[in-house]
């Protein structure tokens, strides 16, 4: 399961990464610096992918190995997100299941957002979410440490962006609250108020992100 999610985890960063490119072009000038996957330039995506290589995808910065016991409700996938938030002096947040897994927010003791991570139901691995926890967080992410400057789009313009963008796929869909993490956004998206879904906004550029790897929402608890 755990090698599957990796091919999969793959597929999403090659595959989706040009169309959140389009997005970024769409809603604005990328800003210079910035490279072509909507994140800052730095010693940059070599150095990001050194890192991935010395760390390991579903080890050390990235992810924490399963356990081989398998996630039956939130509370254990809670617990296993924990054990990866403990190694990097975070603590969790919002839980969420869906179809295909467990999904989690990771939070400083401050409160401030770090990063977000997927539970694999399987047998409790758990590694930093595809997609913008993964290629725009500053902070836990294959940019991590890159000097970006102040943030171009605010958590207000976030919601705006998103909503427009929901508009544009005609789904019936509203977004949530913007939840705000190193170098971008994720808002839940909602149908009559009850979570669907999730999308994230890059705080540069305005590019949007959906989370399309979730599957069906089944349920979540806020702590």
């Amino acid at each position: 399961m755990m090698r599957k999610r990796a091919a999969l985890a793959a597929a999403i960063v090659a595959a989706v990464a040009a169309v959140t490119t389009g997005a970024a072009w769409a809603t604005g000038s990328s800003p210079s610096g910035w490279n072509m996957m909507g994140g800052p330039s730095s010693p940059g995506m070599m150095s990001g992918a050194s890192a991935m290589g010395d760390a390991g995808m579903m080890g050390g910065a990235y992810g924490l190995p399963g356990d081989g016991q398998r996630i039956d409700s939130l509370a254990e996938a809670r617990q296993r997100a924990a054990v990866f938030a403990d190694r990097l002096g975070l603590r969790v947040g919002e839980t969420m299941q869906f179809d295909n897994g467990y999904y989690a927010e990771l939070s400083t003791t401050a409160g401030r957002g770090a990063t977000e991570v997927l539970i694999d139901p399987a047998d409790g691995g758990v590694t930093i979410e595809y997609g913008p926890a993964m290629m725009w967080n500053t902070g836990y992410g294959m940019h991590a440490g890159a000097t970006t400057g102040a943030v171009r789009v605010s958590a207000t313009d976030a919601t705006s962006i998103a909503q427009r963008w929901l508009d544009r796929q005609g789904r019936g869909l509203s977004v949530g609250n913007a939840d705000e993490f190193p170098g971008y956004y994720t808002l839940h998206t909602l149908r009559h108020g009850t979570p669907v879904g999730m999308l994230s906004v890059n705080a540069y550029t305005g590019a949007v992100w959906d989370h399309t790897w979730h599957g069906k929402f089944i349920t979540m608890s806020e702590e």
